[in-house]
């Protein structure tokens, strides 16, 4: 399974670096994003107002030993279709933990918001990448700050084939049954942001395949069933990207991708 970790490199992109993107990530090319995507700000940098009317900005949280080229193809749907802030976050493979990783994301929505004005963003987060977004909303306050996490194939109830299980300390939390699974299971009252998780029958990582679906009574969730689109294909098929930008422009009940995606 694929998920963030510790220590970050930040991407933020607009439509004209987003279409300037190369080569297809599933070719297991380079990083893709140019150099000049990857600006340090001082602490100074001046905060731009919210444009009224705007989409706030999505961030982008790639799976375990991956990358943020795995969203290049994402990214480009959205910048076609009028979004302009979207930020990709790169997670070193060390981080052993995803409550860490999870106040790593904090840190980062607040500088997000601090730095384009927006008081909210949207999350698209793939295996684990969703895991660790759904942590910071529901234990850390996240809600706040996030109007609607959307999870690809992310294991909610845990997956009983995890790779390397035993083997890496955040390999192990994916487990179902793990303590942070439990945890996840604890009230959330209260809870302001909207999830939309989508889920395969064809997802050979998360089992029961059903454990990618969002289960909880106070959590406002649609699930959204994936045919014939495998695990790693999840964040760059085109009509998943499809469902995708309509999850994140309505209230989730019109989600539809005709042949290949239906809502739950």
């Amino acid at each position: 399974m694929r998920g963030p970790a510790d220590g970050t490199n930040r991407d933020e992109g607009t439509d004209a670096d987003s279409r300037a993107a190369a080569p297809d990530p599933r070719t297991g090319g380079p990083d893709p994003d140019p150099a000049s995507d990857r600006i340090t700000r001082s602490a100074g940098t001046a905060t731009l107002p919210s444009t009224i009317g705007e989409r706030p900005p999505v961030v982008l949280l790639h799976g375990f030993i991956d990358n943020r080229s795995v969203f290049v193809l994402l990214r480009r749907s959205l910048a076609r279709h009028g979004w302009h802030h979207l930020e990709s976050l790169n997670y070193s493979p060390l981080t052993c933990d995803i409550r860490t990783a999870a106040e790593l994301l904090d840190r980062h929505v607040e500088e997000i918001c601090a730095r384009t004005g927006h008081h909210q963003v949207d999350i698209v987060g793939h295996s684990l990448g969703g895991l660790i977004a759904r942590y910071y909303v529901q234990r850390l306050g996240g809600d706040r700050r996030v109007r609607t996490l959307v999870t690809l194939g992310t294991p909610h109830g845990g997956t009983a084939v995890a790779p390397l299980a035993g083997a890496h300390p955040i390999v192990r939390q994916m487990r179902s049954g793990s303590d942070l699974i439990e945890e996840l299971r604890r009230p959330a009252p209260d809870c302001r942001t909207r999830f939309v998780s989508f889920w395969s029958e064809l997802d050979r990582v998360i089992l029961p395949v059903e454990t990618a679906c969002v289960d909880h009574p106070d959590l406002d969730a649609v699930n959204v069933r994936v045919t014939g689109i495998g695990h790693l294909a999840l964040p760059v098929h085109p009509a998943v990207a499809s469902a995708i930008r309509q999850a994140l422009e309505s209230d989730g009940t019109a989600i539809s991708t005709p042949g290949t995606a239906t809502a739950a």
